[in-house]
């Protein structure tokens, strides 16, 4: 009976004709693929350093149109590239939500992924028991695991392309019942006797030797009103009212210190003898990516900023936490500007991989993520190698490449990216037809479903992606705030150590 059952299924089987699926690239591609799997050999599972990047509003979206676009301007079709952080070994999802909102906002988020603390959305390293805009109980307070690492002996910093006293860098070292206090005129006059801001907690930071680098924007929190901006004194003074210069105070504070606000003085840094480096290269946030050639003082790039960064904290043999942002990532989603918001992200991809040509993997763990995603979709049918930013062709009957359109139920030209709400609504048969219209301007704004002056975030889970010492920790699905006890567990052996 078996017997008979063989030839049958010999007989069928010739009467088909089956492809040489092994001689197919996309085949011998899976199967290098597994081979790598089965001979990666784990790292150490405890680490000396950490470096945290932190890309804001960085959705899986984000990431998947990122990759397209920088392979795209390589030359390729772009779908088969690869941003330099998706070539990680472990990943896992992050659940983003605060303890008061589904959908997230930064400082909450900032503070759960680096204290290890849920909180609700405004408060920046205060526990949910925060009354927001009134200041409270200082035990409420939560120490970060920058401030933990400062006091274990570790050289320690904060860079990001946002201000610098912005909700995500703010949590790494400041506390605040909100997160709109970056200067002191921002805080209401009954609540100043009790508070400081946020620019004045990073100046006056108590743990350990102090913050040995702190770069982004938000020069005008650390400005007196009465002092004109450097880079731009006809236009922009300080924002603070109690008449300090926090910039001189940090050269007072610190021995070997410096400040620099433009990109000549940032380039003549002696990282060698540097051990304590402010600067503060914008007034508010820092230029996008794709426009920070035409800033006038002159700006580095995250990638630039990261390799200084480096620099400063990995010297006299001693363990360093770096936290880096790629805060405008956030700032392109929310403006409508896809492909502000991809250039950064790009941007940001380069500074990790900066970032890892310094290290050694088998001492450091490179961990990176989102603190929220945003609700930019990918939709359409574009065929393989279209225009991530452009208008949507797509295949002719056969399958094959071809020149024709996608359009609405209008009639009317359509783009792969657009967001669920913000400013670049339309209202219904007004939306243009995009013929004659460049969609892959720096400044063109996808279209949005709800009208919002600014786009919002969005409540769906982020994607964390580790690499290096500890990092095989990171998988399954994870509450935001497990980040924190990730890294605090693969340097849980370092900090006893500096402890004894």
């Amino acid at each position: 009976m078996k017997q008979i059952s063989l030839t049958l299924t010999t007989l069928l089987l010739s009467l088909y004709a089956f492809a040489d699926s092994k001689s197919n690239h996309w085949y011998q591609q899976g199967q290098q693929k597994i081979k790598q799997l089965q001979t990666d050999k784990p790292f150490p599972a405890d680490a000396k350093n950490v470096i945290f990047f932190v890309g804001d509003g960085m959705s899986l979206a984000t990431v998947t149109a990122a990759r397209i676009y920088e392979g795209q301007i390589q030359g390729l079709e772009g779908e088969e590239n690869l941003l330099r952080f998706e070539q990680f070994p472990y990943t896992a999802l992050s659940k983003t939500y605060n303890t008061n909102l589904q959908t997230p906002d930064s400082a909450g988020t900032m503070t759960a992924m680096i204290t290890g603390v849920k909180t609700k959305a405004g408060a920046i390293s205060i526990d949910q028991r925060v009354q927001l805009g009134q200041c409270g109980d200082k035990s409420h307070h939560l120490l970060s695991l920058l401030s933990e690492a400062e006091l274990a002996g570790y050289r320690t910093g904060v860079i990001t392309t946002a201000r610098l006293t912005h909700a995500t860098p703010a949590a790494t070292y400041a506390h605040a019942e909100s997160r709109h206090w970056e200067a002191d005129s921002h805080i209401p006059e009954s609540q100043k006797d009790q508070c400081k801001d946020i620019a004045w907690q990073l100046i006056h930071y108590p743990h350990g030797d102090g913050l040995e680098v702190a770069m982004g924007g938000g020069r005008k929190n650390f400005l007196s009103e009465k002092q004109l901006d450097p880079e731009y004194p006809l236009l922009q003074r300080g924002a603070r009212k109690d008449g300090l210069d926090l910039t001189k105070l940090w050269l007072e504070k610190y021995p070997n210190a410096s400040y620099v606000w433009n990109k000549e003085q940032f380039q003549a840094i002696n990282t060698k003898n540097t051990d304590h480096l402010l600067a503060l290269f914008d007034p508010s946030h820092m230029q996008y990516e794709l426009e920070r050639q035409q800033d006038a003082a002159g700006e580095p790039s995250l990638a630039e900023m990261t390799v200084t960064a480096i620099q400063i904290l990995n010297k006299k043999n001693h363990p360093f936490f770096l936290v880096v942002e790629g805060g405008r990532i956030d700032h392109g989603h929310h403006g409508g500007y896809a492909k502000k918001a991809l250039h950064d992200t790009v941007a940001f991809s380069d500074a990790i991989a900066k970032a890892i040509e310094m290290v050694n993997l088998n001492d450091t763990l490179i961990l990176v993520t989102a603190d929220h995603a945003h609700t930019m979709t990918m939709s359409g049918y574009a065929q393989k190698g279209n225009p991530i930013l452009g208008k949507i062709k797509i295949p002719d009957e056969q399958g094959n490449p071809s020149e024709q359109y996608q359009t609405d139920a209008q009639g009317k030209k359509m783009t792969t990216l657009s967001y669920a709400n913000g400013p670049g609504y339309i209202n219904g048969d007004q939306r243009p037809d995009l013929e004659h219209t460049d969609t892959e301007a720096n400044d063109y704004k996808q279209a949005a479903t709800l009208p919002m002056k600014s786009e919002t975030h969005s409540g769906e889970d982020v994607i964390i992606y580790a690499t290096g010492a500890g990092s095989q920790l990171v998988r399954g699905v994870l509450e935001q705030n497990m980040i924190y006890h990730i890294i605090r567990a693969a340097i849980e052996k370092q900090f006893k150590e500096k402890s004894q």
